[in-house]
């Protein structure tokens, strides 16, 4: 079990590095600040890029999900499986862009969570917040026994 949650966190954290150098070579690209909130910079999207960065977010969530199915057993496992790796990609998303390019500024800096179906904006403790508590959760009822995983 703990070799599993671990090979997942360390999944999910190399694939947040991995958008979130993206991410930064598409602002580069787009000629989007640094410090700029996404929500801003998604109103200066080209409607094309808008609909390729959508492609990029359902192949992340396709990703997410054909690693959850490969490795848990039961449905239960897959779905705890899915929001583990989730909530590592994403919270390890954010540490990335902090560390490349010191972006969000604070927690209250407002993002564009995703574009499907349509932008999702809140500020960024939100999605930090949540995913932390995934985490937590996760490996408390793990301890505890709770589903064999």
């Amino acid at each position: 079990m703990i070799a599993k949650l671990s090979l997942l966190a360390i999944f999910g954290i190399a694939m947040a590095h991995l958008e979130g150098v993206v991410v930064v070579y598409l602002r580069k690209a787009l000629g989007l600040l640094d410090s700029e909130s996404n929500k801003e910079s998604i109103e200066k999207f080209p409607e094309r890029y808008l609909k390729i960065e959508m492609t990029r977010e359902a192949a992340t969530i396709i990703m997410l999900a054909v690693i959850a199915y490969l490795v848990g057993g039961s449905w239960i496992e897959k779905g705890v499986f899915f929001l583990w790796t989730f909530a590592f990609w994403d919270l390890f998303y954010y540490l990335s862009l902090y560390i490349l390019i010191k972006w969000p500024p604070k927690l209250t800096t407002i993002d564009v969570l995703f574009l499907i179906p349509k932008p999702w904006i809140a500020p960024v403790w939100f999605p930090i917040g949540f995913s932390s508590l995934t985490i937590v959760i996760i490996a408390i009822l793990a301890m505890m026994g709770i589903f064999e995983l």
